[in-house]
């Protein structure tokens, strides 16, 4: 079911079979183009292959040009309401343009923002979510229903196709997750543009990355979507590496160490939750495309994580360290991560 159509964004093809790409926003103020610039920048260093940043005024474009200047990925200008800033966004080198054609005017502004994106290359998501469809739409369905999310969406394309513009990426976004599932698989039934899936306001580091792990992950897992943002009230650098997390559970990216480890029950005699956290700290950075085990007992050790590249399972005093099942040597508990991390260090 994934979109058959592709748009190119910068440097990255979304769509018609290409890697689904991770995404965050800028968190920084708009007009300090200092922070913007680091923040930026940080974001592309832990991964961020799509960047969005929003242009309230031309102070931001002005902002916004020198975030572009700055890093290598693809920068998005998030617009709402003045088509003029979506003019000079293009013009200060957007790679893309999230609008909602029907919040900025007339026909003539629609028509000047679609003239200026296909003169510059630059395709447009429309951002539809359940704070803004449309009254007639809302009175129609009685409430932002999946329906009246995809009937705004197919509005505002129509607005966009009026024009000759059809580079189109569409999000349907909801804070509730049902419903945003709902809204995506009805416009990946019935259109074929790429879509950019995210649940919207989904909430702090812990119950945002729950909501977004089930509402993405089950629509990726049937096959829509073709970008994805996990939105959080937290430092936009954990969207990224939730975003990786998420496609690497799933199975559709492998981005670094898949860290496996049991939720330890009464045979446990280690600090198995100090240890897990502390060897997963340590591998943040590593790219080894490798699975590491941290077990509790010897029992779900070797046995149960077989599968492991490499691995660690506790003991009472003792533990052992494995590999792909096979006992390599016991090792004092004290010492247990330093054996894991020379044994990786290895590999």
């Amino acid at each position: 079911m994934a979109s058959k159509k592709q748009v190119k964004i910068g440097n990255i093809v979304i769509g018609g079979g290409a890697p689904v790409a991770v995404q965050s926003m800028l968190s920084t103020p708009a007009h300090d183009r200092d922070a913007c610039v680091k923040q930026a920048l940080r974001l592309q260093e832990a991964g961020c292959e799509i960047l969005r940043a929003t242009v309230p005024d031309m102070e931001a474009v002005r902002t916004f040009a020198a975030v572009k200047e700055a890093i290598s990925i693809p920068l998005v200008a998030d617009i709402h309401f003045d088509y003029k800033m979506a003019i000079e966004a293009a013009e200060a080198g957007a790679d893309k343009i999230r609008i909602n054609p029907g919040n900025i005017g007339g026909d003539d502004r629609v028509k000047a923002v679609a003239d200026k994106c296909r003169e510059k290359g630059v395709p447009i998501r429309i951002g539809v979510n359940s704070g803004s469809v449309e009254k007639d739409v809302l009175a129609k369905y009685g409430a932002p229903t999946p329906e009246a999310l995809y009937e705004s969406a197919m509005f505002h394309v129509r607005l966009l196709n009026r024009f000759d513009f059809d580079d189109i990426v569409l999000s349907l976004k909801s804070s509730d997750v049902k419903t945003a599932v709902d809204a995506y698989r009805l416009v990946a039934e019935k259109t074929d543009y790429p879509l950019h899936v995210g649940i919207t306001e989904a909430g702090t580091a812990r119950m945002g990355l729950i909501k977004s792990a089930a509402g993405i992950g089950s629509l990726l897992l049937d096959g829509v979507g073709d970008t994805i943002r996990v939105s959080l009230t937290a430092d936009p650098v954990e969207e990224v590496r939730a975003g990786f997390d998420l496609l690497s559970a799933i199975g559709l990216r492998r981005r670094g160490v898949n860290l496996v480890s049991c939720p330890t029950c009464g045979r446990t005699k280690i600090d198995l939750i100090g240890l897990a956290n502390r060897v997963e700290d340590a591998l943040r950075t590593c790219d080894k495309r490798i699975t590491v085990a941290v077990m509790g007992c010897a029992v779900n050790g070797p046995g149960e994580a077989k599968h492991a590249d490499i691995g660690i399972a506790g003991g009472d005093g003792v533990g052992l360290l494995f590999k792909k099942g096979e006992i390599l040597r016991k090792v004092p508990e004290e010492a247990l991560f330093d054996a894991l991390m020379e044994e990786i260090e290895k590999m």
